[in-house]
């Protein structure tokens, strides 16, 4: 616009323009979306009047070819477009399919001794980094059961071999990218075992009268508070 040249130009409202005018049935965004967008802008861009042009089909998209309710009773092109002609002008343009959100099913071990219940801090970095829990972990396709599950995670995270006893709740929870739940099971250590933090975390056998003191995340605070309410 400032140099009067004839470049055609696509933002969000002239997509919504063209894909209501010219109808566009794929997905908004989508590489056939797109390009089909870029073509019809500068096919349709009128040499020495790119500037104007340009500028209102952005207030043409701003002010009545609306993302809703656009008002096609005022619409100065609404005589060919052709979504309207169809009745489509209200799904133009088509929503990308919403991407299913990945669900996880986590065990975690719930392993007392002597008043004293165990802890894992997590590492620094990645989700919820810092953070103390209750050692556990995803099942996997190779796990026959929640409790076979248990078991293997923590002899990778710990070294230890546990026996997984009753559960201790179902918790469920929703991540920014994922949901969880989570299933908690008492847990003992025959033999005397020592757990041995593998992975990198410290971990910590902490009396239940000092779980409050440690910062978790929403599901572990859960089942921390169980587990001294429980105990009152």
């Amino acid at each position: 616009i400032a140099f009067g040249l004839d470049a055609a130009t696509v933002d969000g409202n002239i997509r919504r323009v063209f894909s209501r005018l010219f109808n566009i049935t794929a997905p908004a965004r989508s590489k056939e979306s797109e390009a089909a967008i870029w073509e019809l802008a500068e096919e349709n861009l009128p040499q020495g009047r790119a500037g104007d042009y340009n500028q209102a089909l952005m207030d043409l998209g701003a002010t009545i070819c609306t993302p809703k309710a656009p008002d096609c009773g005022r619409c100065p092109v609404s005589a060919f477009c052709q979504a309207f002609a169809c009745g489509m002008q209200e799904v133009r343009p088509v929503k990308p399919p919403r991407k299913a959100t990945p669900h996880l099913t986590v065990t975690a071990g719930v392993i007392q001794r002597d008043g004293r219940v165990l802890l894992a801090q997590r590492p620094p970095e990645g989700l919820l980094g810092g953070l103390w829990e209750f050692p556990g972990g995803t099942l996997e396709p190779e796990d026959a059961d929640l409790p076979a599950c248990l078991r293997r995670e923590l002899e990778e995270e710990l070294g230890i071999l546990a026996a997984v006893g009753d559960p201790i709740g179902v918790y469920r929870h929703a991540y920014t990218h994922f949901t969880i739940t989570l299933h908690a099971f008492g847990c003992t250590l025959p033999g005397g075992q020592a757990p041995e933090p593998l992975e990198g975390q410290v971990v910590e056998w902490v009396p239940l009268t000092e779980l409050a003191d440690y910062p978790m995340g929403k599901v572990d605070r859960a089942i921390a508070k169980r587990l001294i309410k429980r105990e009152e």
